[in-house]
This record gives structure tokens, sequence and C-alpha cells, in this order.
């Protein structure tokens, strides 16, 4: 890894793993696990010192420089912004679609369908595939090996309103057709559809066909929120010119099958993202250190790699095709090398230890890492000795001792609870940690049998630029309010500082609907036997 020094990267995704496209077809008909085609973002993220977050982006704010993210309360900020979103196969203007299709992207959500097909399919199931390109002839194969695998007897469907396979060579397109013809897989060409019921499909020659699993596969098409970002678009794809930088706002890049190559338009192919990839880096770090960026040359012309259901596929390039097992075990090799560079990740060399260190140093440094939230606490041993050391009696007002999960007061004849909590940073998601943080200060409230009252935040932020910290700050406290909010808890103020990391605590008063549950009023109840007053049974303690 080689980061730039001073930046915070953040990565923004609908989930904590990221399908591989390529080996789709190998998975549907049984030849890779679930596991094997996916990226685990989690991972690759810590690896990478990136911050990642789980949620869907919805919208930017271009003035603000924000993304909004769906499950999130406060938006996510940025500098420079890399959208690389892909496609999807949903068919919004399909009646029935929605309800009944299945897209084929994006690829978990089809990957799940597919598992819960197969986990009990019918003796002699219908799939129907819509789209006659190569994704869907492939899926189309590979969904007839599967179930045919499984024992069943299917019917396999593929309809294509225009020609099947017209984008590619006559040579290879012939070889597919007689694969398809094999496998007992049926074509209906000239033909779309024009309604799904529950199992029937409605075609525009007026034909019905029944369907236990229909699978949309008609192409891609760009994700409907991108169209409203304010960027310039084709078809609704991001236009972006040789640098990979929207061609409207210099901070948005975008690539892969989600943008538009001004300079050099292609078909969308998982191959293009690929070789995009490192330019794409170059040029994100270019911006950010001041450097010279790159042009994107994507080539005219590349290897095409599909299956045909069996461990067999076809390889076509610059009109030449090679079909057979070969061909399989090649493809294999190159899928799995390719999942290797996000599985394989080499780990960090530690430091050095200094020259001249103390004893101890070096045992240190090679231990496990300092924890993070609750493990970062002190030994029960430390606290208990410096616990024991403090003056108590000093005031009548004063009702608890040291130790108890909360201070319990009284103030005017009121009995009140008081606590205070603080969480060492065990994700680099600031909003992450502060809804926890949140929960977490209010769980000592609840522990007294008191219902949390108001809150006082204190946040240390890692050192960076006036603007981040304020970007930081806010979405830390619309993050941790929304927490609150929903208890009726009010936040009344708080505390910052820089410091050599993110910290996040919260001071918090509480109200107890009955007198407050200490370790000293818990133990009497233990010992003296009889049943605790009911506002003492909801200690979650117990």
């Amino acid at each position: 890894m080689n980061p730039v020094p001073g930046t915070r990267l953040t990565l923004i995704n609908p989930g904590p793993t990221a399908p591989y496209s390529g080996m789709l077809p190998g998975h549907v008909a049984g030849h890779y696990d679930r596991d094997e085609l996916q990226i685990d973002l989690v991972r690759l993220a810590r690896f990478a010192g990136a911050r990642l977050i789980l949620g869907a982006a919805t919208g930017l704010d271009r003035n603000a420089r924000t993304v909004r993210v769906e499950g999130r309360i406060a938006p996510i900020s940025y500098d420079i912004l890399s959208i690389d979103v892909g496609v999807t196969s949903a068919m919004p203007g399909l009646p029935g679609f929605a309800s009944f299709g299945v897209p084929a992207k994006p690829l978990d959500r089809f990957a799940d369908a597919w598992a819960r097909f197969c986990a009990d399919p019918p003796a002699r199931p219908d799939i129907a595939v819509i789209g006659g390109g190569v994704a869907g002839v492939e899926l189309a194969m590979a969904a007839q090996h599967r179930l045919t695998g499984l024992g069943c007897a299917p019917t396999v469907t593929i309809i294509e309103q225009a020609e099947a396979l017209s984008g590619l060579p006559e040579k290879s397109r012939a070889r597919l057709m007689e694969a398809l013809k094999t496998a007992g897989i049926a074509l209906i060409e000239g033909v779309g559809v024009t309604e799904l019921g529950d199992d029937t499909l409605r075609l525009s020659d007026g034909r019905a066909l029944r369907s236990d699993m229909t699978i949309g596969a008609a192409g891609a098409r760009p994700h409907d929120w991108l169209a409203d970002l304010g960027l310039e678009t084709e078809a609704g794809y991001l236009v972006v010119d040789a640098a990979l930088r929207s061609v409207t706002d210099p901070a948005i890049y975008a690539a892969g099958d989600c943008a538009h190559l001004s300079h050099a338009p292609r078909p969308k192919a998982g191959v293009f993202a690929v070789r995009a990839a490192p330019v794409l880096a170059h040029n994100l770090r270019a911006d950010l250190t001041g450097g010279s960026k790159r042009a994107f040359a994507p080539q005219r012309d590349y290897l095409k790699l599909i299956s045909l259901g069996r461990k067999s596929a076809l390889a076509e390039k610059r009109g030449i095709m090679l079909s057979g097992a070969l061909m399989w075990r090649w493809k294999d090799r190159i899928d799995r090398a390719f999942m290797a560079r996000f599985t394989n990740l080499r780990p960090m060399p530690s430091p050095p230890v200094p020259r001249g260190a103390a004893d101890g140093v070096a045992e240190q440094m090679r231990g496990p890492a300092p924890c993070g939230a609750c493990g970062a606490k002190l030994g029960r041993t430390a606290l208990q000795t410096a616990l024991g050391a403090l003056p108590t009696g000093l005031r009548d007002d004063v009702l608890s001792r040291p130790g108890d999960d909360a201070a319990v007061l009284n103030i005017g004849g009121r009995t009140l609870v008081l606590t205070t909590d603080h969480l060492r940073a065990f994700s680099p998601d600031p909003g992450l940690l502060a809804r926890v943080a949140a929960v977490h200060a209010m769980g000592d409230v609840w522990a007294m049998g008191a219902r949390p009252q108001a809150a006082l935040a204190s946040v240390t932020l890692p050192m960076m630029v006036p603007r981040m910290q304020a970007a930081w700050l806010a979405e830390i406290m619309a993050e941790a309010g929304a927490i609150f909010a929903a208890e009726g808890v009010e936040i009344a103020g708080g505390h910052s500082a820089q410091g050599a990391e993110l910290s996040i605590g919260f001071t918090l008063t509480g109200l107890p609907d009955g007198p407050p549950v200490t370790l000293a009023g818990a133990r009497g109840w233990r010992r003296a036997g009889p049943d605790p007053p009911a506002w003492h049974r909801r200690d979650p303690r117990r």
C-alpha cells in the first residue's frame, strides 16, 4: 500500500462485500461457492486504512461537497469524489418486473434469489431469461447446467426482442447458438416481453410463457439517481474526459460501467473498468498532490471469455475463436488470479523497535494492537486501587459511592443519576462510533433504573484542516443526536479537542423511576431474599 499522507479515504457501498461479475455464471452453474466471487470490503478497507460506510449512495450536494447515504443522518463530506457504482439490469418500464422478475445486476440480489430457488426447485422448473446478449446466454446455460445437476428437468427459454448475440463475430455467434441447441435451451427472437405475472410472461406476439423464475439480462442501464446529480450525462451515464473526470465538475471522477468515455466511447464491459482502475488511482493521487494526470486509452478490442454452462468456455478476440475445457481452465485461472489480488493481502510490516528503547518496549510492540471501545478500559485492579483512595462522605447530597454505573445525586429533593462514558475509536467511521458511544453511555443510566435526560459531548478529533473538523464534528453530532432523540435525550453542549486519534464520549444525566439501582442496593436485595421492586426488574445487568 502507498497511501497519500494527510488524506482520509472513505469507501461507500451498500453491503460489506462486492461480487465479481466475471465469476457469476460459474456460481450459477455450481462451479463456485458464493464466497469465492465476493470481495471482502471490510477486510480490504481495514488493510487500506479506509473507513467503510455501509449504505447506498442516493445523491450529492455538489455545492457543499457531500454525499447522501441511505440510512445515515449526516451526509458524508468529500474534497474529491469518485463514482464507480456500475449498472443495473432492472426493468422499471416493464409491468410486473419489479414484483416478479430478478435482475442479473446488482449481483447480490440475484445470487440471493438464485440460492433460494435452488434450495427447493420444482421437479420440472421453467426459467425465462429476458435478453439474448452474451450475459443472457451465459446465465441461461449456467442455469440449465445447475438445475440438471440437481436432478431437475428444466425448461430454459431466452427471449430477445431483436437478434440474439448480434454484437459477436459470426463464427463465435454460430458456436454459441450451437451450444444453446445442444443444451436444449429455447430461443425466441424478434419478440419482446410486455408483462410479467406471478408465473407467466406475456409476449408482444400474444403468446404466454410459464416461468418459475424470470431473469432480467436485457442489457445494462444506469442507476436513475445519476441523472439527478446535475452532471452531464449520455443516455444516463456520467460523461468523463480522458482523465476519467466529469466534464461538469472537476472534483468528481467516474469509472467503469457508470461512466461514458467522451474521448473514446466503448461498450459496457468489465475489462474496461479493470483497465481504468490504475489510471483512476494515479489521477486521484495527482489531484491530491499536484501531480500530472494520465489519459485513459482503452483498447478497441478485448478478450472475451464466455462460459458455456458446464466447465467449458469460448474465447474470442480479433475474430479468432476457440472453445472447450481448456478455455474454461484459462478463464478460471484468470478469474481466480484477479480475486487473489483482493484476498491475499500482505500484512504491513511492524515498525522497528527504536534504538535504545527501554525494557518492555519491544514486547509491547510485538503484542496485540491496543483495543478500542470497551476493550480500551483500564483493568479492574488499577480502577479499584484508584477509587479506594478517594475521600468519601464529603457531601450529603452525593448518595452513591465510587464504583457504581453512575453517581446518584440529590438535587433539591429530586434524585438524579450522573454518568460519563468515553470510547477510543474502534472504527475509522466517526458516524458509526458516535452512534455506538451514544448507546453505550445511555447503558449506564439504564443500568441504574433511570431514564436518560440530557447529554454533554466530549469529542477528540485527529489532526485535520478546519473544514474537515467542521464536517466530522457535524457528522458525529448528527448521528449521536438521532440516537439520543429517539430516547428523548437532549444534547445540551459539550467539549471538543484535537488529539492523536478519534475518541467520543458523553456525560449523561438520568431520572430514576424509583430508588436507583446501586451496587449496595443490589447486594442488599440478594442477601435479604425478598423480590426486588418492579422498577429494579428492568435492570439490564440482571
